[in-house]
């Protein structure tokens, strides 16, 4: 494994003149990394596919959460959002200028020119976000880049109107859409893991972490304890945002997984997956369940309050998987918030994004096999033995950045331990930068 990167890296110094081009455009990323057999098989039950149709959705999707990471760098304040269709076949990625577009074709993404780019959007929606008066019939807002708009979600539509109109927004940048969800924080009983409040009642582990781990806000407030694993939660934010961490006592054993009933999952980083990619879910109420993310940077009002920055999904929840893992493919990405709707007729269920979480706590994902901890994309600054950013052994993510002989280099694809194919395994894919 070791010798593998090593060789990777190596010929990527020496390649000189050619090696960016060589690793951006001619780089071949071998067969998919086989998933754990339970997430195949409940994105194949959920999405009505065969194993391997969402094995190949696993891999699109992959590919589709790159190459929006480094769109978004490149275009900057034209970016306007990304989303994959219905079967993650087509993946499109939204400008305010047609200068932008060939740039958007070169990355293998197909370009849609639009009037807000994602920063004017996300600035209407934090002029809703600084109301403090939002209706209770108004259970939800995001911003919608697949209609350039900010949604809002309404019982009564007068009431979104006027909601609208107080907090300063343009009409005509939103639309107002009937709805019937009535969100509530899932706090009942467990989901995923359980682990117990100290005054009673009971929620799920979301990640192990450096220290203990993460969950939902609403589960408990800083300095209440918890039992099985015995710990305190160390900061909770609820509402505002729906996120905490628990730092648990000697003698619990984190581990990089996260229950399936029956079984585990890996859990190997934290890349946000993009809008439309499939997202499944952990809980004991219901097991596992899959769906799509519709959206995020949504805000969703409960009866507490307003929670902000939660991502909308389609994938169903009842009360008990509160707190509890969202993962893509092996990818952490958040833990269970609230929701409308059950499983026997389906529902909207938000999540908390894990890596806002970390970054709040100054936490560390925990990943399964050991290596280290990424909160997605990274730069490596420190400068271990030899001189060097990059470490033999490590297996990096896609996206993350190192350096290696004091020139930088960005990870195309991560190194793949490929169990059942010949090679036993594909070393890292990276591209010169800077």
């Amino acid at each position: 494994m070791t010798r593998r990167i090593a060789a990777a890296v190596a010929v990527t110094v020496l390649s000189a003149a050619g090696v960016a081009a060589a690793l951006t455009t001619s780089a071949t990323a071998g067969p998919p990394a086989p998933q754990e057999d339970g997430v195949i098989a409940a994105m194949a039950r959920d999405f009505k596919i065969s194993p391997d149709q969402a094995r190949d959705r696993i891999g699109r999707e992959a590919k589709a959460a790159t190459t929006e990471q480094s769109l978004k760098s490149k275009l900057g304040a034209d970016f306007a959002g990304a989303w994959l269709n219905g079967d993650a076949t087509e993946f499109t990625v939204a400008v305010t200028t047609q200068a932008q577009i060939q740039a958007v074709k070169d990355a293998g993404a197909t370009p849609k020119v639009v009037k807000r780019s994602q920063i004017q959007l996300d600035a209407l929606k934090a002029k809703l976000d600084a109301n403090t008066n939002a209706p209770k019939d108004v259970p939800a807002w995001y911003v919608d880049v697949q209609s350039n708009s900010v949604v809002v979600l309404a019982r009564n539509t007068d009431s979104a109107k006027a909601f609208v109109a107080a907090s300063g927004v343009d009409a005509s940048a939103v639309q107002i859409q009937k709805s019937d969800e009535n969100p509530r924080a899932l706090i009942d009983v467990i989901g995923g893991n359980a682990y117990y409040m100290g005054g009673g009642g009971r929620c799920s582990v979301g990640f192990s972490v450096n220290g203990g781990f993460v969950t939902a806000g609403h589960c408990g407030k800083t300095g209440s304890s918890t039992t099985q694993p015995s710990g305190t939660f160390a900061g909770s934010t609820f509402p505002g945002r729906d996120y905490a961490w628990v730092r648990v006592s000697a003698g619990n054993t984190m581990r990089g997984l996260v229950n399936r009933y029956p079984g585990t999952v890996p859990v190997k980083g934290s890349t946000e997956a993009a809008v439309g990619a499939s997202v499944c879910r952990s809980g004991s109420t219901t097991g596992w369940h899959c769906g799509t993310i519709q959206q995020k940077n949504t805000s969703v009002t409960y009866p507490e309050g307003t929670i902000s920055g939660v991502t909308r999904t389609n994938a169903c929840a009842e009360p008990g998987d509160s707190g509890g893992s969202w993962l893509s493919g092996d990818q952490a990405q958040g833990v269970t918030s609230g929701g409308s709707g059950n499983c026997s007729s389906g529902g909207t269920t938000y999540f908390q994004p894990v890596n806002p979480i970390l970054q709040a706590y100054g936490l560390q994902l925990v990943i399964d096999g050991g290596g280290t901890p990424t909160t997605g994309p990274t730069t490596t600054t420190s400068n271990p033995g030899g001189g060097t950013s990059w470490q033999p052994g490590v297996q990096y993510a896609a996206g993350t950045t190192v350096t290696y002989s004091g020139v930088g280099y960005r990870c195309l694809q991560g190194h793949m331990s490929q169990t059942g194919w010949d090679p036993p395994a594909v070393p890292a894919l990276w591209a010169r930068v800077g």
